[in-house]
């Protein structure tokens, strides 16, 4: 891709994220709650490892829910695809990330691994005897995606595990029906502790290559995921990435993308490049208001929409 094309598409991707106004960072989880609000980043890699970004793409925040693309990972090479589409399911909800009225409705099964009951499952199915061997084959894998380690932040960890109590009660609700893998209290610590590791935005955008690169990552050259793991992984993104606002998402970006409340984005352009943007402040479905329209920007500035013809 054309290197002057992408450093132009970032610039006005981060000018019009500046000047995206709404939201709130994520009040229920304290730690989140004292972000500075103004803080702002947008970054791009290609499959082969070029780079450009501006504003705070250095600044290591939450990765949140975006976790749960690298633990779906995990379960796909561990498990294979046919396996976990059983186990976990492969639709979208339809509704917010943590309902409980999502598994009533379809008989206590998750049906994706990107919101929090299908990612409670998926933790569950990571390899290992016990939660400290499980919990190090999930922090791998980020790492791996990431190309260095990624560190599990104790404060982000401990105020999210004194506030996981709605998870805990939607994994007595899997166990109870089967689609919780190992002891619930295990797989929810597991699940938080994946969810409170750090991140920077030229992190995410080298998570994102990874995937567009199809599963080698472009800076280290590692092969991470399995070839054939990657279009699963991506269309898991599609339809439920951006949790309730997925559908919006792909009428207008047209690519997979995957945000955390932490105010974490990431979308990935097959082949090409991944997007990826940090801002605290999220809409009501959990998404970073300025984030979106980086991400967007970017998108459209360089024609990556997958459904245009």
């Amino acid at each position: 891709m054309d290197a002057t094309a992408i450093e132009a598409a970032v610039a006005a991707a981060h000018a019009a994220g500046k000047a995206a106004r709404g939201g709130e960072n994520a009040s229920y989880i304290p730690c989140l709650a004292s972000v500075p609000p103004d803080l702002f980043g947008v970054a791009a890699m290609t499959v082969d490892g070029r780079y450009w970004s501006r504003g705070d793409d250095g600044y290591a925040f939450a990765i949140e829910s975006i976790s749960k693309v690298f633990t779906l990972a995990l379960a796909l090479e561990t498990h294979g695809v046919d396996a976990v589409r059983e186990k976990i399911g492969a639709s979208a909800t339809g509704m917010p990330f943590n309902s409980v009225m999502a598994l009533e409705l379809h008989g206590d099964r998750p049906l994706s691994p990107l919101v929090n009951a299908g990612a409670i499952a998926a933790a569950s199915l990571a390899p290992g005897a016990d939660a400290e061997s499980r919990w190090a084959s999930i922090l791998a894998m980020q790492g791996k995606f990431a190309g260095h380690p990624v560190p599990l932040s104790d404060e982000v960890n401990a105020s999210e595990q004194g506030t996981n109590f709605h998870n805990r009660a939607i994994a007595w609700l899997l166990y109870d029906r089967g689609y919780c893998y190992c002891d619930p209290m295990e797989a929810v610590d597991i699940y938080t502790r994946q969810c409170s590791t750090l991140v920077t935005c030229r992190d995410l955008a080298v998570m994102g290559a990874t995937l567009a690169a199809g599963g080698v990552n472009p800076v280290t050259g590692e092969r991470v995921v399995a070839r054939e793991h990657v279009p699963p992984i991506l269309a898991e993104m599609m339809m439920e990435g951006l949790y309730e606002a997925s559908g919006e998402w792909a009428y207008t970006v047209g690519l997979p993308g995957k945000s955390g409340v932490g105010g974490g984005l990431v979308a990935v352009a097959p082949g090409r490049l991944a997007i990826a943007a940090f801002a605290p402040p999220l809409d009501a479905a959990g998404n970073s208001v300025a984030g979106q329209v980086a991400v967007k920007t970017v998108a459209r500035e360089l024609g990556l929409n997958l459904f245009a013809v």
